[in-house]
């Protein structure tokens, strides 16, 4: 037996789907994908998806949206979490920025407003441009505050929402409580599709920005030259020969297009969204009532039903007594898959090396959760055996401890 981080079930509706798109002989981005932008912003309450072929595409596009539409200082500085996937960091350097990092909540492995606020007092923030938070796990983050110290020092929030759909926060979903904000459907998230990603926005430049720097920078964002058909109603005016929009291009941009099939695999999965957040959250709320009675060892997560779980994260609270190598070891040995909880990425990331003098004794609550911390499935496939099963490895593995 294998219980898995994550899994993904082809079913009949899938296998329809992309038998009917191999079919149209159309494969690259058309209406499937129009269909799935417009039904993720009714999911996420925004009034604009784009889709493109990552999550980390999205970060970048969403970046280099802000930095064409807000003409923000090359090198300027970004606010982030140094506890998530490094693809959030990758983007921020990779779009000409510097990331700024602050320590994080304990429990909800969140930056926090206190953290921010801390970073930004009595120092020159003129070269400070955007804060980026991470719901991680599907956790929100306290945005109503980040929000509000955004205003009072005028930076701009970008949630990274890739592990949080669903996620509600006040009332609302993540991914619509900021000026825009990345999703990512990888095969392990909540909503899958493999490799596919989403930018949302309420602001209408922004999303015509992304589907430009999608497309390598082309001039027009129209569903004609969306669908790379025909002329372009809005440009080909007669008024120069033979002119074409979609090899026409105002601004540097990349191929971040995506394809029809990821679209349709996520549209039907977007159809079972409430059913997976609500089996992710009865499944974490029973491994939790289950695992309590190793709380002296183990930090569980906060069970709340308005979070999406994207994975069941746990930090070895005593590491003199049990490392996270040896538990790890041990329970992949018994067939409960893990993975670590991504580490700290200027201090234990070694791409981030060149940062790790800066920070060196600074992060210390994401140092402590980055070498103890690590994740086990709760996804939606787990059956109430599957259940009892982890409960029981980890009885056996945490037995004299």
């Amino acid at each position: 037996m294998v219980i898995r981080v994550g899994e993904f079930r082809i079913g009949i509706e899938e296998k329809e789907v992309i038998n009917e798109i191999l079919e149209s002989g159309r494969i690259s981005e058309g209406e499937r994908v129009r269909e799935f932008e417009k039904l993720f912003s009714e999911y996420v309450g925004t009034k604009c998806t784009v889709a493109v072929n990552s999550g980390t595409s999205a970060l970048i596009a969403g970046l280099e949206a802000v930095k064409n539409k807000f003409a923000v200082k090359t090198k300027a500085k970004i606010i982030t979490t140094p506890v998530t996937y490094i693809a959030t960091s990758n983007a921020i350097l990779l779009t000409g920025f510097e990331p700024v990092y602050v320590d994080i909540d304990k429990e909800t492995f969140c930056i926090t407003p206190e953290n921010i606020k801390a970073q930004l007092e009595n120092i020159d923030t003129s070269n400070y441009a955007l804060i980026i938070p991470v719901h991680l796990m599907g956790d929100p983050c306290d945005m109503d505050e980040i929000n509000k110290i955004a205003k009072n020092y005028g930076l701009l929030v970008f949630e990274d929402s890739a592990q949080a759909h669903g996620t509600l926060y006040k009332g609302k979903k993540t991914g619509s409580l900021s000026l825009l904000a990345a999703f990512s459907f990888y095969i392990a998230h909540n909503i899958q599709a493999g490799e596919l990603g989403a930018v949302t926005t309420n602001d209408f430049e922004i999303g015509r920005l992304v589907k430009k720097i999608k497309a390598n920078g082309r001039s027009c964002d129209c569903p004609v030259c969306q669908r790379s058909e025909g002329k372009c109603p809005k440009l080909s005016n007669g008024t120069i020969d033979d002119f074409d929009p979609r090899f026409t291009h105002e601004i540097v941009g990349y191929n971040f297009k995506t394809m029809e099939f990821q679209a349709a695999l996520a549209t039907v999965q977007l159809k079972k969204a409430d059913w997976i957040k609500s089996r992710r959250s009865q499944n974490v709320q029973y491994l939790n009532q289950e695992l309590e009675r190793f709380s002296d060892l183990l930090q569980l997560p906060k069970y709340d039903d308005c979070i999406s779980y994207m994975a069941y994260p746990l930090i070895i609270k005593r590491p003199e007594r049990i490392s996270r190598r040896k538990l790890r070891a041990q329970l992949e040995r018994l067939g409960v898959e893990t993975r670590p909880l991504f580490g700290c990425i200027p201090t234990q990331q070694p791409a981030y090396a060149h940062f790790s003098a800066k920070y060196k004794n600074k992060l210390p609550t994401a140092e402590f959760v980055g070498q103890n911390g690590f994740y086990i499935g709760c996804h939606q496939y787990l059956t109430s055996s599957d259940l009892d099963y982890i409960v029981k490895c980890f009885s056996e593995t945490l037995r004299g401890y």
